[in-house]
């Protein structure tokens, strides 16, 4: 788990001493590149479904509406088959995610990450190769795989290895490879669109490096302390916590904070996700599951997978649709770039409101101008001034994304649970996440078709209800080590009364043992 500080006899978290090193630097960012599966295969995906060399081959009834007149201007893209290319993925991924909690805990993080690698690596080949939709579908299914078993391991890793002070910058580093990942295949659609034919093989089989960067970096990194503790290496734990925090640092406290922290956990090991469920941890659930359910309902999932169809269906040109992707990705590289910065600074609940207050006032804009000049006037698309201005205002709602909800939705599930149930609950955050994506992606070209330019209100009302649940319930853990967490907690206004529930609780059972014991 994170060093940087500890739980003195007063309740308040103390700094462990710990300093920034090569060797945490290095091993961060190994296992952040995990981000980079995530975020190439959400920025392919979307690109390719626009390509007319893929829609002849395996959607030829798309591409023929596409060229009707006489079709509604949202409904260019409704086909289920083409929406399940890109969202079997999902459903996929949240199964494996699922399986990963449970194997993480016997082979560590480490191992689950090169096996996330393998299996992406696996499915890309098979993409590239694909000769009908059964194919797509199976190569996407393991690429869901490989998605949920790196999703499961790497923001935790990141948590538990990064120093406190700096988790924030460390764990958001995922969802900058994440970006990095949606900028390259959007530049690879760019020029891969103009090969007729194939072009959408090669951006489909590129995948294949972002796998291959997996597989071979997971091999020289060291797991966590925390889970060689667990597995019963605390030689090898003290080791690896020695080399990220530094040879000349005193490690023991820290060290001595682990162990206890893993105790605690090994005692409580079986039914961890009966345990997740009890009145103990509901404050842990409620906000590890908010977190995700709200991440799905700002609507940019979908604009970050399906940005090129958007932006065909307001008028852009195939070529030009990529090439507002590619600005549309860059935008979002910087804004997460700059949220990787400040977050430690501003602290998450800062930085996920003002985020939420500008998606809303974007998304509502974006309705607006599309509610007037889409589709009217016996147009099939909008004046090339409003299309520009539709351009504008996604990557306005991009940029904030990128400094709040996209970092921070890794950042604050990873780091809120305590290590007994970590696993557990990272994999509920992750499977309720991927199902939910998996939901939206599959209907969300329907709802466009059948609420047009009202599914971005849609979006802009769960935007107002998740910023005020930010603001009313979502506790500051900005800069608290893991060990420490439980003081976010008790410090606040409304959780408060769940802990102290729950620590009567198991103080009575305790009490009502001890006669027993003497």
């Amino acid at each position: 788990m994170a060093g940087g500080g500890f739980v003195a006899d007063d309740g308040r978290a103390q700094d462990y001493g710990g300093r920034m090193t090569f060797s945490v630097v290095v091993t961060s960012l190994m296992a952040a590149s995990c981000g980079l599966i995530f975020g190439y295969d959400s920025g392919v995906t979307g690109g390719v479904t626009q390509m007319e060399s893929f829609l002849s081959k395996f959607f030829p009834e798309v591409q023929s509406r596409m060229k009707s007149p006489k079709r509604d201007a949202y409904c260019k893209y409704d086909n289920q088959w083409l929406t399940a290319f890109t969202s079997s993925l999902f459903i996929a991924g949240t199964l494996s995610s699922l399986v990963a909690s449970r194997v993480t805990r016997r082979v560590g993080r480490q191992a689950i990450m090169m096996i996330g690698g393998v299996m992406f690596l696996a499915g890309s080949i098979i993409n590239a190769a694909a000769v009908n939709i059964a194919m797509l579908i199976i190569g996407r299914i393991l690429l869901g795989f490989g998605l949920g078993f790196t999703l499961q391991a790497a923001p935790v890793y990141l948590s538990e290895t990064a120093p406190a002070r700096w988790r924030g910058a460390f764990t958001s580093s995922y969802n900058t490879f994440v970006v990095i990942g949606i900028l390259s295949a959007t530049i690879t659609n760019y020029f891969t669109n103009r090969i007729p034919g194939w072009g959408w093989r090669v951006s489909l089989g590129l995948a294949a490096v972002p796998g291959v960067i997996i597989v071979v970096g997971a091999f020289f990194i060291p797991d966590t302390p925390s889970s060689l503790v667990l597995r019963g290496q605390p030689d090898r734990a003290r080791a690896a916590l020695q080399r990220i925090r530094g040879e000349d640092t005193n490690i023991d406290a820290e060290f001595k904070d682990i162990v206890r922290a893993v105790d605690e956990a090994r005692r409580n090991d079986v039914g961890s996700f009966r345990r997740l469920f009890s009145k103990q941890y509901r404050h842990y659930l409620a906000v590890g599951l908010a977190i995700p359910i709200f991440f799905e309902f700002t609507g940019m999932i979908v604009i970050a997978v399906f940005s090129p169809v958007l932006f065909r269906t307001v008028g852009f040109s195939s070529q030009k649709a990529i090439l507002g992707s590619v600005i549309n990705s860059m935008t979002n590289l910087v804004a997460t770039v700059l949220s990787t910065f400040v977050m430690d600074r501003t602290g998450r609940r800062f930085l996920l409101i003002v985020g939420g207050i500008g998606m809303m006032f974007c998304e509502v804009a974006i309705s607006w101008v599309m509610a007037g000049h889409l589709g009217k006037h016996q147009g099939v698309t909008m004046p090339h001034g409003y299309a520009t201005a539709v351009l504008v205002l996604i990557c306005l709602c991009t940029f904030s994304f990128g400094v709040s909800w996209a970092p921070l939705r890794w950042v604050v599930p990873s780091e809120i649970y305590p290590v007994e149930i970590r696993s557990a609950g990272q994999a509920m955050s992750i499977s309720v996440a991927l199902c939910l994506s998996f939901v939206e992606l599959q209907v969300f070209i329907a709802l466009l078709c059948a609420m047009k330019y009202g599914v971005f209100l849609f979006y802009a009302g769960w935007l107002l209800t998740m910023t005020i649940f930010v603001a009313a319930f979502l506790p500051e853990t900005k800069g608290v080590p893991l060990e420490a967490m439980q003081s976010v907690w008790t410090g606040h206004w409304y959780w408060r009364k769940f802990v102290k529930d729950a620590d009567r609780d198991e103080s009575q059972i305790t009490s009502g043992l001890s006669p027993s014991t003497n």
